[in-house]
């Protein structure tokens, strides 16, 4: 049979897979095989007592989370915010790695600030008056603490500057957000 005849039945179970098995799996899945995919490799990621698997499982976790966007505002939020995360974990157990984008602190960080469209303050203010705020900007507001759920741990990573400063202020504004 075809793997096209099985595209639209649910997955099997993928936590017993390889890691060779679950790559080549993703670079053809699509829709909710790849968050199958995407959930399966991040419990390797997460389970593995060796750092080096560990950070090969959380890469074909992070592929399988990239391969999901699709233009849609809300897909990438969540995209970017299940990205984010999984970084920040690597990054918190594992330690960072500043010759791997995906594991540099200061990469992760620059990331997060490109994804956010507010400033702190902007953030605060609009938050402080919500109830009387259309429902574009409610979600906007809850898009921004979504994306920032990692920055208390991002946060020691990295090195003073103005950078550190935003994440900083970020992460004091959050608690305030819907």
């Amino acid at each position: 049979m075809s793997s096209d005849a099985h595209r639209d039945e649910p997955a099997r179970d993928m936590s017993t897979w390889t890691l060779d098995q679950l790559q080549a799996f993703i670079h053809d899945a699509h829709g909710r095989q790849l968050e199958t995919a995407r959930v399966a490799a991040q419990g390797h990621a997460y389970n593995s007592s060796r750092p080096l698997e560990a950070r090969q499982w959380a890469k074909l976790s992070l592929l399988a989370n990239r391969r999901m966007l699709d233009n849609a505002e809300e897909r990438s939020a969540r995209v970017a915010q299940q990205d984010f995360m999984l970084r920040t974990w690597v990054i918190d157990r594992l330690g960072p790695d500043d010759t791997d984008p995906d594991w540099s602190p200061a990469a992760l960080a620059s990331d997060t600030l490109d994804t956010l469209t507010f400033t702190p303050t902007q953030a605060a203010g609009l938050a402080e008056g919500r109830r009387d705020l259309p429902i574009e900007q409610i979600r906007e507001l809850r898009r921004h603490k979504s994306l920032t759920a990692h920055l208390e741990s991002l946060v020691g990573h990295l090195t003073p500057g103005p950078v550190r400063e935003r994440l900083v202020a970020w992460a004091a504004t959050r608690p305030l957000l819907p």
